[in-house]
């Protein structure tokens, strides 16, 4: 497969898999990418394009997927939807692990710490997030919910009626992380998700 050429070399490329039996076989339209390219045409203030995949809850599928984003299309970002509970046919998080370099423990720990805020089932959730090195290419992979709802709470957290910060979502951390395995500089629209990055890190506002 031909590589993805970005516009320009600060485009960000992010990847988003719906993983769903009955959405991917027609029986009801996806929520999970619509409301992820919503979630992100409000918050990103830098360039990005986006590649989608509707599939199915098998394993194969799912890795084979994820593959191809990072390896072949060179998504910088990649995050998939459904398929993260005890059922039995929910595998998301078996596919990713297999096929990352290495696990970042840390944002499945504060998605479910969020999730925890609105239902105690939060508990049953298994999403991981893992960094997938290839050649001199690297990719963030998550795992995020696949209601609407919980994606928007997941990615930029909760707030009080204020407008202040109570629990940091999970994006606030992903533009650092993508500079750190050398991809594309990510800013952002403070008013939805204010991007956290050390003093030394932070870049003059694009115009």
């Amino acid at each position: 497969m031909t590589k993805r050429k970005k516009s320009n070399p600060d485009e960000l490329l992010i990847g988003l898999v719906s993983i769903s039996d009955r959405a991917s076989g027609g029986v009801y339209e996806d929520q999970g990418i619509p409301a992820l390219r919503d979630w992100f045409s409000s918050a990103l203030a830098s360039p990005w394009q986006m590649e989608t995949r509707l599939i199915p809850d098998e394993r194969a599928a799912i890795e084979q997927a994820l593959i191809e984003l990072v390896d072949d299309m060179q998504c910088d970002l990649v995050l998939t939807t459904g398929g993260t509970g005890p059922a039995r046919r929910d595998v998301t998080p078996e596919a990713t692990l297999a096929i990352a370099t290495k696990e970042m423990p840390g944002f499945g720990e504060q998605m479910r710490q969020i999730s925890l805020k609105f239902v105690p089932t939060a508990i049953l959730s298994r999403q991981v997030a893992v960094i997938r090195e290839t050649g001199n290419h690297a990719a963030l992979i998550m795992n995020l919910p696949g209601q609407p709802k919980s994606i928007k709470e997941t990615l930029e957290g909760l707030k009080d009626a204020d407008g202040k910060q109570i629990v940091a979502g999970i994006f606030a951390s992903v533009p650092y992380c993508i500079d750190l395995i050398g991809g594309p500089y990510i800013e952002t629209d403070d008013a939805v998700c204010k991007a956290f990055r050390p003093k030394s890190a932070i870049r003059a506002k694009s115009s």
